[in-house]
């Protein structure tokens, strides 16, 4: 590549509204006829230049430099001449004889500086004949010799020199310097295009997201241009409501720019809520519909879009759709495993992902295809069916392949509790506290297995010391009131949310624990009344309404209530199986049993391994006479996850229902 063209791709020729300036130290009047010469000379040279008459600048300097050998001007213009005729050899001869003069020359400084940034982008270095260093050494000989002719003790330097300069820092990732430098020729140059968005990559470099996002928000006004750029920094901060009204303010100003459109609906997503939900479904439909060729990112989100929205078989369509465009990509089968999960489709997701995990698990040398983004969820889909040992030998899989996971090796310790292999648990809960000293969630299942070991103290002791570590986290709280509320310590439960309610008041998940723990003590005035505060600021919150309705179908108190309750959190999640229990549940407190039945058999059948939903599901079925599959629902219930059920009832219903069977 030619020097010329590199220097033109460094910004160094007109890229700024300030002229390149020459000569600006000019010889000292002359003290002697020889010295007088020169300068004569000199500013022939000068003249000459201004008439694009090269060779008689070159010429005249010639005879000043043999007239005055020791100014430094003469050469270090003569340079300039020689690198604008791309004359690199000479003109870096020249450059650096000035500097033997005059160290701090600025034109000798900046036609070095010029040839070693062109040199530091170049796979063919020109200077390589000269024994010239590897590219790195030429960036911070560019910096060096930059930094001297952008020094303003001499006056205020070429603006090119210093938009080079600040490249060159970004280049070299000293962005602190690159900063102040840009942030003053923007100011100073309000017409240079690259300008502020060079200073956002150098905010963005150094980390400094709240500054940048402060000098964005004074610019956007003026340069709308910048609004993405204050957008992707918003997000940086997880300001996605912010985020989502500056791409707003962009898209008015390029409507079919598809790729602001996505960027925009993938805040949304972030932001969550229903009205969120629908404008980034209705945005990524604009942009596949306009597309003549979709592409898989977009129709990505708009599987988790629809997902979200409950729109479960439409997410699946899409999700297909990502895989059709890319099947070599697990993406689409992590969106396809999360539509067919909010069905409660688990042997689905069995059937979808074992395959495609078979055929690239093995496949070590294909990096394209990461199987431990699926893993899990055949995992889950597996733990889900009752298939314990599938499931703790796929969430291993996942441990060996992501070993520094903490996410994983939770998963794995699930999946060991939930098949009650608590000594495999336990081993594996240490070793990844060890290893994540502070993660409270592996803390929690540290706690849990403590707990099912018959070491609930220990656990309590775990947490307790973990909420003095980690008081500014409402998880910490809640972690430590839920084995003081399974150890029946509930006053204690009630505390320690009281004091999180007061640190986090805004906060729905330190209020919602505090309405289970109510609810466990029997207090159901309070708990009625902390449930119906998390639906006050958030009405949509289903996992609130379920809880609830249940609470009021459990206790048989006014049951058409808690039917709606149970109805809108299933508008929300019509596939939830925990959900169609409680609305099965309150149809059969309320003696409305096909409702019950119906609804209580979906339920069964996607939570086969829940004891609570089996033993409902055999109570319908025994009040509707049918007491042979009642038999088969509490027999499913006794061998379930066996959790808040009471077997030697359980044991009665099935004695009383084989008597009522007709006899044989």
């Amino acid at each position: 590549m030619k020097l010329a063209v590199l220097v033109a791709a460094l910004g160094m020729t007109t890229s700024l509204a300030a002229a390149q300036t020459r000569g600006q130290r000019q010889p000292a009047a002359p003290a002697t006829d020889k010295t007088a010469e020169a300068y004569n000379q000199f500013l022939l040279g000068h003249r000459l230049e201004e008439n694009d008459d090269d060779a008689g600048a070159i010429a005249a300097y010639k005879r000043a430099m043999e007239l005055d050998p020791q100014a430094a001007d003469i050469p270090a213009e003569l340079a300039a001449v020689y690198l604008r005729q791309n004359k690199v050899q000479d003109a870096m001869s020249m450059a650096e004889a000035a500097l033997k003069i005059e160290p701090l020359n600025r034109e000798g400084n900046r036609v070095l500086g010029t040839i070693y940034a062109a040199l530091s982008e170049s796979t063919q270095d020109p200077a390589r004949a000269r024994g010239a260093a590897r590219t790195d050494e030429n960036l911070d000989k560019a910096i060096k010799y930059l930094e001297a002719a952008a020094d303003k003790s001499a006056g205020e330097a070429d603006p090119n020199v210093r938009a080079t300069l600040a490249r060159l820092y970004i280049r070299a990732g000293s962005f602190d310097k690159a900063i102040p430098l840009l942030t003053d020729l923007v100011n100073q140059e309000p017409g240079w295009q690259d300008g502020p968005m060079m200073l956002v990559e150098a905010y963005s470099g150094a980390g400094r997201s709240r500054d940048a996002i402060t000098w964005l928000e004074e610019r956007t006004t003026e340069d709308p241009r910048l609004l993405p750029a204050l957008a992707d920094f918003y997000e940086r901060e997880r300001r996605w409501d912010d985020a989502a009204g500056a791409y707003a303010r962009a898209l008015q100003r390029a409507p079919r720019n598809a790729d602001l459109k996505t960027r925009y609906a993938a805040v949304l997503l972030n932001a969550g809520g229903r009205e969120n939900l629908g404008k980034a479904r209705d945005a990524l439909k604009e942009v596949i519909g306009a597309s003549r060729s979709p592409e898989a990112r977009p129709l990505y989100l708009l599987s988790q879009a629809q997902r979200r929205l409950g729109e479960s078989a439409d997410a699946e369509a899409s999700a297909r759709k990502v895989i059709a465009l890319n099947a070599k990509s697990p993406w689409g089968y992590y969106a396809l495993a999360e539509a067919l999960e909010s069905r409660h489709a688990y042997q689905a997701v069995v059937d979808e992902l074992a395959p495609v995990v078979a055929e690239y698990r093995g496949k070590s040398g294909d990096r394209s295809f990461d199987v431990t983004v699926l893993l899990p969820h055949l995992g889950f889909a597996y733990q889900e069916l009752g298939q314990f040992d599938k499931a703790i030998a796929t969430f291993d899989d996942a441990r060996k392949l992501s070993p520094e996971d903490p996410a994983v090796a939770g998963y794995y310790i699930e999946a060991n509790i939930a098949a009650k292999k608590y000594a495999p648990a336990l081993e594996a809960a240490k070793a990844a506290v060890a290893q994540n000293p502070d993660d409270l969630r592996l803390m929690r299942l540290q706690a849990q297995v403590l707990k099912a070991t018959g070491k609930p103290d220990q656990g309590i002791t775990l947490l307790e010391d973990a909420l003095k570590k980690h008081g500014d986290d409402p998880m910490a709280y809640i972690s430590l009131a839920q084995v003081y509320s399974e150890a029946d310590r509930h006053d204690q439960a009630v505390k320690v949310l009281q004091d999180a309610k007061t640190k986090f008041p805004g906060d729905d998940a330190v209020a919602f624990e505090l309405g289970t723990v109510y609810d466990k003590a029997k207090n159901f005035a309070d708990a009625e009344s902390t449930f119906r505060s998390v639906l006050d600021r958030d009405p949509d919150n289903a996992t609130a309404l379920n809880y609830l309705g249940y609470m009021l179908a459990e206790r048989g108190e006014r049951l058409d209530e808690s039917v709606r309750y149970l109805t809108k959190a299933l508008e929300i999640e019509p596939d939830n199986g925990s959900f169609l229990d409680s609305l099965g549940w309150a149809y059969y407190k309320s003696d409305k049993l096909d409702l019950a039945e119906t609804n209580l058999k979906k339920a069964a059948d996607q939570l086969r391994t829940n004891s609570v939903i089996q033993d409902h599901y055999g109570d319908v079925l025994a009040k509707l006479g049918r007491f042979d599959e009642a038999i088969a629902a509490y027999t499913r219930a006794l061998a379930g996850d066996g959790d808040s059920i009471d077997k030697g009832e359980i044991d009665k219903k099935i004695r009383a229902a084989k008597q009522k069977l007709p006899k044989k």
